[in-house]
């Protein structure tokens, strides 16, 4: 976890300000302890962006994250554009403008099943099935977006890492035995993280592709990926720390835990030389 000689710890820092500084404070400390930088209210000349209340205050500073893929990651309707210019294998992923469209959408597809996915949700908070019809729900962000459904035996969801252009680390995501399962395979709903050997080839093409479409390759980010009935391999979506959400730490597993910490501290200072001192 080296620090580059020419670059002074003052000159960087944990940004985490705000009305909602208080979501990422656990994190801010952890990355400020292993980093060694402090945690501010104003940027420095590079910064771990954490969380400010207006984005658009970022515009021009120098972070570690991309400005664009923290905004991919916190926004499902960005990422679902991202996937489909890019061609990132996924699961069919429409947006559509109004409420109605999307009972018309589901009955013309009556082949697939389909779900309503709350844009900038975390912990699949506000995810629905959608049904042929039903009753709008107020308040809800728009474009609206409508993912295929894709319905496992065994409900799982894979997790991959990557840091500084390397992918590492293969979890799974899955209920325990004798816990109530949910459509939505997500920590906050009960399913746990279990530590896995090495993942198939496949899947870290599909990873890797995510990753570069979303611009965090040579940052730091994770993708949750599915394996469908069919065998094919396909990314949910991304995940990184900043603005509305931050990558799950919480493993069960130390030593991985320690490990991804030890990636990201040595990624920042990398990326802290390249952007900071070119």
């Amino acid at each position: 976890m080296g620090i580059p000689m020419k670059l002074s710890p003052t000159e960087c820092g944990i940004l985490n300000a705000g009305a909602g500084s208080w979501a990422f404070e656990p994190l801010a400390k952890q990355l400020s302890a292993a980093l060694g930088v402090e945690i501010l209210n104003q940027p420095r000349r590079f910064n771990y962006v954490l969380h400010v209340d207006d984005p658009s205050s970022l515009a021009g500073i120098n972070s570690f994250i991309p400005l664009k893929s923290l905004q991919l990651a916190a926004d499902k309707r960005l990422l679902a554009r991202v996937f489909n210019e890019q061609h990132v294998p996924a699961p069919e992923t429409v947006l559509l403008n109004t409420f109605q469209e999307t009972g018309q959408f589901a009955e013309s597809n009556r082949s697939k099943k389909w779900c309503l996915k709350y844009p900038t949700s975390c912990g699949a908070n506000g995810h629905r099935m959608l049904a042929e019809t039903g009753t709008e729900p107020a308040n809800w962000p728009k474009p609206f977006v409508v993912q295929e459904f894709i319905e496992l035996t065994d409900p799982e969801v894979y997790r991959t890492y990557c840091a500084g252009g390397e992918i590492f680390g293969w979890v799974v995501r899955r209920f325990p035995s004798g816990a109530k399962p949910s459509p939505w395979i997500a920590h906050a709903r009960g399913a746990r993280y279990v530590i896995l050997d090495v993942p198939p080839a496949e899947a870290i093409e599909v990873a890797e592709r995510a990753f570069t479409a979303t611009g965090l390759w040579s940052s730091f980010g994770c993708v949750d990926l599915l394996r469908t009935p069919n065998g094919q391999w396909i990314a949910l979506e991304v995940g990184t720390d900043g603005l509305f959400n931050h990558v799950d730490r919480d493993l069960g597993e130390p030593d991985f835990e320690r490990q991804l910490l030890r990636r990201v501290v040595d990624t920042f200072w990398s990326c802290a030389e390249l952007r900071a001192f070119p």
